[in-house]
């Protein structure tokens, strides 16, 4: 547009320079300083910043419209990371959950604890038919076999945790609730006695069932012989380590549920439950419920030869089967066993996680009196 414009303002020169006429040479002059006032430089003036200030207008626009964008990015940012919360509940929060979770076991009917009773007996008596399924002919070292038989036992407790069931031992946690005067003594009792038992009557159904199923049959019976040797070698306990055993068990039964009320999802409780429930199998520790499944199996098998006769061989002598008797099973390994749950739940967990976090602060105000005043 500046090319077009200059041709033209030297057309006006020609046109000014043509009228030679004129005698005086100072008009020429003039005329010659009118040609050079600066029309066509206010003229290229004018335009040049309008072309300047369009291509300004374009530029500050692209900018407005960037900087809207990144606002929106941190704004998605921020509500990602609040929604979304992976951590673990601390111990003080568990202990709270536990104590809220208390009141709400208190508050079940009769019929809903025992069949919830019954269904973890189910529970915990498949998780024990699986590990004596496993070992059965195992030739690795003993600590191997055991951890072995832990690991694959673990299948009870994810079974009652993540379905859902009364189970006796796990409950000794709510004596939380009780000391936080939440649940009265009637309650705590109740929930106890119709769990224990519906887990009685769910392992006995079980027992049942596995003996039907012949399973004890696997392997030339191996699989019953090893079910047979636990269910002897539990009746043959003194009541000192059948109690020793039985406190250290539900301790570390009760350690897994207060893991599992620290997980935010399935895949963290079926972890936190992995590792306790191995160590007590593995560490040979006493569970009342447990052995409500191992021991009658073992009285159903004492009376098939083929199985006592692969129990004999397993062993690598006779087996002397005296003890194996329902008296045995009450009398020998449950009353002590229980009682050490009870204590091992209830004192060494639920007691001890109540006093570091639930316990109502005490404060001491101590008032002196002077006998005699400033001055007598």
């Amino acid at each position: 547009m500046a090319e077009n414009k200059t041709p033209k303002s030297v057309k006006t020169t020609k046109t000014a320079k043509a009228p030679k006429t004129v005698k005086s040479p100072r008009s020429v002059k003039t005329t010659k300083t009118i040609k050079t006032t600066k029309p066509a430089e206010e003229v290229k003036t004018v335009k040049a910043p309008k072309i300047v200030k369009s291509a300004r207008s374009v530029k500050t626009l692209k900018t407005t419209r960037t900087k809207p964008v990144e606002s929106v990015k941190t704004v998605e940012v921020s509500k990602s990371t609040k929604v979304f919360d992976v951590d673990a509940y601390s111990p003080a929060q568990i202990a709270s959950r536990i104590d809220a979770v208390a009141t709400v076991k208190a508050s079940y009917s009769s019929a809903q604890t025992f069949w919830m009773g019954v269904n973890a007996g189910v529970f915990i008596a498949l998780g024990a038919q699986f590990a004596t399924l496993v070992i059965s002919d195992s030739t690795l070292h003993f600590g191997l076999t055991a951890i072995i038989a832990g690991i694959v036992f673990s299948l009870g407790l994810i079974l009652v945790v993540v379905g859902g069931a009364e189970l006796f031992t796990g409950n000794s946690l709510i004596v939380i609730g009780y000391i936080d005067k939440r649940v009265t003594t009637g309650e705590v009792l109740h929930n106890w006695s119709l769990s224990l038992i519906g887990n009685l009557v769910g392992s006995l159904i079980l027992v049942y069932f596995m003996y039907q199923s012949h399973q004890w049959e696997f392997f030339n019976h191996m699989v019953g012989a090893k079910a047979l040797l636990i269910a002897n070698k539990k009746v043959n306990l003194s009541f000192e380590a059948a109690f020793a055993r039985g406190v250290l068990c539900n301790a570390m039964v009760c350690l897994a549920v207060w893991l599992c009320f620290s997980a935010r999802n399935v895949t963290d409780k079926i972890i936190s439950l992995l590792f306790p429930v191995a160590g007590f199998i593995a560490s040979g520790f006493e569970h009342c419920v447990a052995n409500m499944y191992f021991i009658p199996m073992g009285l159903v098998l004492r009376k098939n030869p083929e199985v006592v006769a692969a129990a004999n061989k397993m062993a690598g002598k006779s087996v002397n089967l005296t003890q194996l008797t329902w008296k045995g099973f009450f009398v020998n390994n449950q009353f002590p066993v229980m009682l050490g749950n009870i204590l091992g739940g209830t004192i060494l967990v639920g007691l001890a996680f109540w006093f570091v976090y639930l316990r109502p602060k005490i404060t001491f105000s101590v008032n002196i009196k002077e006998d005699f005043k400033q001055g007598d």
